[in-house]
């Protein structure tokens, strides 16, 4: 047996560095996708109009630095929006009146959720609703409005006879 384990030694070595980094990299995905929110993080709701491009595990944000995550996005049956619960960081305490916006880090960068500090010196509590949000504006609709020139209100210019 001592001699099985001397010659297989490198094996088991290398097998157990494996198994370390698969361990580590679970842990990172977990941590990355919201799968581990903070403890006593406080939870509350906003109503999108669109969600495009944010999913469970999608970052919430305060000038560009994560104190959220997105943890569940469900219809809202009476007004038909998104209805998104974004778990906090408790260590933040941000005002009561703040809003929110769907926004992405540039053309083919991630999306996420921006928030936008109001000056209400209420706190947001546990359950609490975002009243001011922005949904995810529309790329493709955008595009088509500046190559087709709709919704402009220029006149088309007319041609005089000489």
């Amino acid at each position: 047996m001592k001699s099985l384990f001397r010659e297989n030694l490198g094996e088991a070595l290398v097998g157990l560095f494996v198994v370390l980094f698969a361990v580590l990299f679970v842990w990172f995905a977990w941590q990355r996708t919201g799968g581990g929110t903070k403890a006593g993080a406080i939870h509350v709701t906003a109503l999108f109009p669109n969600s495009t491009g944010v999913n469970i595990g999608s970052d919430v944000r305060v000038a560009g630095m994560k104190v959220g995550t997105v943890t569940s996005e469900v219809l809202d049956p009476q007004s038909f929006q998104v209805k998104m619960t974004l778990a906090l960081d408790p260590a933040v305490k941000l005002p009561s009146d703040s809003s929110a916006a769907i926004t992405s880090e540039g053309l083919l960068g991630a999306t996420f959720i921006a928030l936008i500090p109001g000056g209400d010196p209420a706190p947001l509590k546990e359950g609490s609703t975002i009243a001011d949000t922005q949904g995810a504006m529309d790329l493709m609709g955008m595009v088509g409005q500046f190559i087709n020139k709709s919704g402009g209100d220029s006149k088309p210019a007319e041609k005089t006879k000489p």
